[in-house]
């Protein structure tokens, strides 16, 4: 991605260094900080005990949503899992279309390691979703609100509640801030395989595409249909949501491409191949060995991959209505 020289965003915060210790979540094979139990052992009463802690950190290690969603419960349980909100997107002019992901030949770019180096990377790309999306919604004849993005090590106080490194990069929408501890990168790169600058820029794409369902007014009715179901039901509902901020994201790729020329070959294929690497059924075998659909909050690596590319090839929001297909 060719980022440099380019303008950054003025709605970074840089918390580093007043959070909390480092958290590592406790991979198999590496050691990490421990996670309490809250059930005291047997997995019954209390609370949802150590390995109930462990597979939701994994579901939510990468693209996190609102994390006090996680210390709230899941709700009543026995849901239908239908009663999807009502969800139209906007109708937008469409743009030139871009040659489909995955026809870029791939090259090979080293990966800064210096932290100062990260923030003027992710305040360039902060700058692009904001010039891409301030454009669409200006189509759409409406008003884009710029959400902050907060740098932040080992834990960090949101509207959302702590957010803590395992969890991830999220978005809360209580105060509409984008968070992110630079050191996920790392495991980005080295844990997942999914290196290259524009798998990083992608990671922000991703939860500034949550900040756009939030202007939509979708994450408020998702949350509220959300309110009525039961855990099944939910769960399917978010993996229509974090599907479609995917697709945000390939529209955000698209648009950037359209209006800067920022994109390089093989910058896809490194989108792509984060999208992959943190579907629900991957971690799931990361972290528990097993996969149970049922429980997927985000979708499935094919799923990801599918969303993202969709975004990518069209350009448009209305290519993203994953609330009124059957076929995700």
């Amino acid at each position: 991605m060719r980022w440099r020289g380019q303008r950054q965003s003025e709605n970074v915060e840089d918390r580093r260094g007043s959070g909390g210790g480092v958290f590592r979540f406790p991979f198999p094979g590496r050691g990490g900080m421990r996670v309490p139990s809250s059930g005291g052992g047997g997995g019954k009463g209390g609370g949802i005990g150590l390995l109930g802690i462990l597979i939701i950190l994994g579901l939510v290690l990468f693209f996190g949503f609102d994390p006090g969603s996680l210390m709230q419960g899941s709700g009543p349980t026995g849901g239908s899992g239908s009663g999807f909100p009502d969800i139209r997107l906007p109708q937008q002019p469409r743009t030139t279309n871009l040659p489909a992901p995955g026809t870029q030949g791939q090259i090979t770019r080293p990966q800064s390691s210096s932290e100062d180096d990260l923030k003027s990377f992710v305040s360039v790309v902060l700058a692009t979703t904001e010039d891409v999306w301030n454009n669409v919604f200006n189509q759409l004849g409406g008003r884009y609100r710029e959400p902050r993005l907060v740098l932040f090590d080992g834990s960090v106080r949101s509207a959302c509640g702590t957010g803590m490194s395992a969890m991830g990069p999220f978005y809360c929408p209580a105060d509409e801030k984008v968070y992110i501890d630079l050191e996920f990168y790392r495991e980005l790169k080295n844990r997942f395989r999914a290196p290259g600058d524009f798998a990083q820029a992608y990671v922000i794409a991703h939860e500034v595409g949550h900040h756009v369902q939030k202007v939509l007014g979708i994450a408020d009715k998702v949350e509220a249909a959300k309110r009525r179901m039961g855990r099944r039901g939910g769960n399917a509902l978010q993996v229509r949501m974090e599907l479609q901020a995917d697709c945000f994201a390939g529209v955000w790729a698209h648009q950037m491409q359209a209006e800067k020329g920022l994109i390089e070959p093989g910058d896809i294929d490194e989108a792509l191949q984060a999208a992959s690497a943190i579907g629900d059924d991957r971690i799931q075998r990361q972290t528990q060995g097993y996969v149970v659909p049922d429980s997927f909050t985000h979708g499935s690596s094919e799923q990801r991959v599918r969303w993202f590319r969709r975004g990518f090839q069209s350009g448009q929001l209305q290519a993203c209505d994953t609330f009124n297909t059957d076929q995700l």
